[in-house]
């Protein structure tokens, strides 16, 4: 079985996801798709994309769910994608060291060289992380985009992973989790962040900011009855003081 790292130069690169602005858009999930379907772990296929029973390797995916009951229900979108953990099972559940954990970074990485599609890996992974490429027939999953985010030919600014860059509401931050003065470790220390699922003891790097707690006035409340429209002959300006009225309200 495959051996996790002794040491490491303490950091620790992951995302930081945000479900309380996450529109459930998929851009993320697209835009990753797009990218590393000619990237690093290319190709990314897709058996049947539009017959009765499609499949296909997506690192990101993006889950919805209804929170809550009645007034103080919400719908949250949920990105589930690698979580890069401390103590990743599907590394040392590994036979022939195709599944490995970078000193360097904490990066979760797969060589297709000599993965033999065992599938350990997947059962090990408490969070589906990991994906069958029944085409190659070896086991894909999210890299963090290391062929953008070590790309020296690319400006600075879009040294990002893939998802990051293309999420519309920025729900989504990449840095170093192992830095304690970095911008994502303080969001995360500001907001709550937490680990998905500790119980599992992996220690995911990936960490998720919870949903705000509702804004909305108790909708059982009484509302005072409207205000109707004033009868005048100036019916104009009546109607534009009435609509300031409610609009300022």
């Amino acid at each position: 079985m495959t051996s996790l790292p002794t040491a490491t130069d303490g950091r620790k690169l992951g995302l930081v996801i945000d479900l309380d602005i996450c529109v459930g858009c998929h851009a993320c999930a697209v835009n990753c798709k797009e990218w590393n379907t000619g990237g690093h772990s290319a190709p990314l296929t897709d058996e049947e994309p539009y017959g009765a029973d499609p499949h296909g390797v997506w690192f990101n995916r993006v889950h919805s769910f209804e929170a809550g009951d009645g007034d103080s229900g919400r719908t949250v979108h949920f990105p589930r994608s690698c979580l890069h953990c401390e103590e990743p099972a599907c590394v040392t559940v590994c036979p022939t060291g195709a599944s490995y954990k970078r000193e360097g970074d904490g990066i979760v990485l797969v060589n297709a060289d000599t993965c033999i599609g065992c599938k350990l890996c997947s059962w090990a992974c408490p969070y589906g992380a990991r994906e069958y490429d029944y085409a190659d027939g070896v086991m894909k999953k999210c890299t963090l985009c290391i062929d953008r985010i070590e790309n020296q030919h690319l400006p600075p600014e879009d040294r990002l992973p893939a998802c990051v860059s293309t999420c519309p509401a920025s729900a989504r931050h990449f840095g170093d989790l192992g830095d304690p003065n970095s911008d994502v470790s303080q969001l995360v220390a500001e907001r709550g962040g937490y680990d998905l699922m500790p119980e599992m003891g992996m220690q995911p790097v990936n960490k998720y900011l919870p949903p705000r707690a509702s804004t909305r006035h108790d909708l059982e409340t009484p509302a005072p009855p409207p205000e109707t429209i004033p009868a005048s002959t100036d019916t104009g300006s009546d109607f534009l003081n009435w609509v300031d009225r409610m609009l300022t309200r």
